[in-house]
This record gives C-alpha cells, sequence and structure tokens, in this order.
C-alpha cells in the first residue's frame, strides 16, 4: 500500500538522497552498507523489456538533480538501444545487503460518485482542511464518519461504496466515474496524523475472515453481510486520507507518483527515499508464485514503504490491478543502478 504525502515532505527526503550520494567518503562510515555487483549477477536481466524501463526512467529523469544524472537524462531521450544504455553507463548497486527484500504491491482504484450526496452516494471524499492541526484528536476516522468535516465545503465527491473509499485511502490516488458521466482524478493530499492500522487484519485477528480473504474483494464481500459490524471495523483504523482533485477525464495517464510525473503499470515502484534514489532505475527479483524479475524505476514513496530492502510494485488501474496488488507478499532482493561515478564513490576501491 503506497499513501502519497505533501510535496515538500516528499521532496525532503528526496533532497537528502541526494546529499548521501554526493557526500565525500568520510561522510559515507554512517551511510547503510552497499554492495557492487555486476549485471551478470541480475537474475533474468537479458531476458528482460529494458525499454519499457527506459521509458519509465525518461518520464522522471529529469526531476534527479545530482550530477551525473543531468547527462544520462539527456542521453535517454534521444532512444538508445536500452540494455545497452543501463550496461554502459550504471553499475548495480546492493544497498544492505544482509538484508531480504519485502514486495508488496498497489494499484489505482476506481469508485463510482456524485458531486452532491444523493441515494447510495453518501461517503464523502475530503480535500485536506485548511486548519488542520497534526493528530487532532477530533479528527479520527470514527469523527469524521460521524460528520466532524460535514458542511465546511470540503467535499470532493460521494461514492457509493464505503469500501473503496477506504482502499482509495490506503492506495493514495484513484479515479471516480460521475453520473454526469465524467471522471476525476484524485491523488493524496495529506491526513490526520493518525497511526495506521489494517481494518484487515483486524477481522483476521477477531477470527470474523480468514487470512486468504484479507484484501478488497474478500472484506467487501464480508461486508456486505455484516454492513453495521463493516463500519465498525473501519474505523478501528483511526489514520484518514484528505485528497486533492487532479482533474477531469484524466485519459489513460497513470496517477501521478511522489515526483509528480505518471506511474506506469508493472515499471514504477515506491520505495524508501533514505535508502534508493527516487527516479532511479531499480532491478527487483521477487521470489514466489507471482515471481517477477525486471527493471523497474523509483518513481513513488509510500508510509508503509520503509527500509532498504522494500518497495511497492504499482499494478495500474481498476479492479483487475488491485487483484494483481493483492497477492503480491514476496520476498527477493532490490539492485539499485547508479551512474559509474556515484556507484564508485559509494563503494571505494571498486
Amino acid at each position: 500500500m503506497s499513501r502519497r504525502r505533501t510535496w515538500w515532505n516528499l521532496i525532503q527526503p528526496a533532497l537528502l538522497a541526494v546529499a548521501v550520494v554526493a557526500a565525500p567518503a568520510s561522510a559515507l562510515a554512517a551511510s547503510p552498507r552497499y554492495r557492487l555487483i555486476g549485471f551478470d549477477d541480475l537474475i533474468g536481466w537479458t531476458k528482460d523489456n529494458q525499454r519499457a524501463a527506459l521509458a519509465a526512467f525518461v518520464k522522471s529523469c529529469d526531476d534527479i538533480s545530482a550530477k551525473p544524472w543531468g547527462p544520462l537524462c539527456k542521453l535517454a531521450k534521444t532512444g538508445p538501444d536500452a540494455r545497452q544504455f543501463f550496461e554502459l553507463f550504471f553499475l548495480p548497486v546492493v544497498v544492505r545487503p544482509d538484508k531480504t527484500a519485502l514486495f508488496t504491491g498497489y494499484f489505482e482504484p476506481i469508485l463510482k460518485g456524485s458531486l452532491y450526496r444523493v441515494g447510495e452516494y453518501k461517503y464523502p471524499i475530503y480535500m485536506k482542511p485548511p486548519d488542520l492541526k497534526p493528530k487532532d484528536p477530533g479528527l479520527t476516522r470514527k469523527a469524521i464518519d460521524a460528520g466532524a468535516l460535514e458542511h465546511k465545503g470540503l467535499e470532493i465527491a460521494y461514492v457509493n461504496d464505503p469500501v473503496g473509499a477506504y482502499y482509495l485511502h490506503v492506495q493514495g490516488s484513484g479515479r471516480i466515474n460521475l453520473t454526469n458521466g465524467n471522471q476525476i482524478q484524485v491523488g493524496y493530499a495529506g491526513e490526520n496524523g493518525h497511526i495506521y492500522r489494517s481494518a484487515a487484519r483486524e477481522l483476521v485477528r477477531r477470527g470474523e475472515i480468514p487470512a486468504s480473504q484479507a484484501s478488497i474483494t474478500g472484506l467487501r464481500n464480508w461486508f456486505r453481510k455484516n454492513p453495521k459490524k463493516g463500519l465498525e471495523a473501519l474505523e478501528f483504523n483511526p489514520s484518514y486520507v484528505f485528497f486533492r482533485r487532479l482533474g477531469t477525464n484524466p485519459g489513460k495517464t497513470g496517477p501521478l507518483g511522489a515526483l509528480e510525473r505518471p506511474l506506469s503499470a508493472g515499471r514504477s515502484l515506491a520505495i524508501d527515499p533514505k535508502y534508493t534514489q527516487l527516479g532511479a532505475p531499480v532491478w527487483i527479483e521477487m521470489g514466489g508464485q507471482t515471481a517477477m524479475r525486471r527493471l523497474m524505476v523509483a518513481q513513488d514513496v509510500g508510509a508503509a514503504i520503509k527500509g532498504p530492502q522494500r518497495a511497492d510494485i504499482f499494478f495500474g488501474t481498476g479492479d483487475t490491478a488491485g487483484q494483481r496488488a493483492g497477492k503480491i507478499h514476496n520476498t527477493g532482493r532490490m539492485v539499485e543502478l547508479l551512474p559509474i561515478e556515484i556507484a564508485n564513490r559509494l563503494v571505494p576501491g571498486s
């Protein structure tokens, strides 16, 4: 799951990451450990379609200000052979090689909604209150569901599915198909500051649903049979996310990631910018029944994505993408591709 943060809060970690890769050797002693490996060590490298990763990389490479990313970005835009481009100008670096990577998945949900509260459309999607205070006890999910923000002109739209609205908060962005035929896209604008707790995990703990049904589909099916208990279960999570309206009829472009660039399904990752450079190519080796070995791009962040070997894979928009994303909870390895100059600085003597 990947909930977006405010623009400045997103940029601060990215700038810190840039400072790390640009720091002198004396400052790197306190940095995470790094291991330089070869492209031959990347399992499945020669079988991947690096062209798709290059296309994703080009969308956000201009946002990396540290040298020598700029010249590489310009070259990438000329349409070089993708595999040769990465092999000639980058080196694979494993951050904290002693750690096992954990991969999860996220998606952009589509909900049905109305600009007005009418009939089945009674669950509001709110903008961020201008006077929002950190961890305001009067603005928990339960308080907001009870009407704490009503009549303040903060409603973007009303949707007909409380579980869908809940997962919109978890994912941090989505689309709403309106009754007037338009579609609006909403993105993360902030949150109430209360700690996130999984409603699905709480239902599993209580024995209401099996662990295999702890997904949006399983929760929705259980909710239909237990509407009153369902609302109480959602309110177990006091965290509440606010949104901003991104546009009307946005077309086929993906949601905006941390760099304010459209995400690419199957090629964009949410990462922890304290350890991984936002905008950098990242090779993933994910095991399990949904094994995946491919080159992706770190273009997003998430509240639950913490650590050097942690990533959330963006699967796209809609229910099918949501079903695929919900099946991912696999281990493996992450390998960041860094410009040769930076990689050699991080691993002295390489």
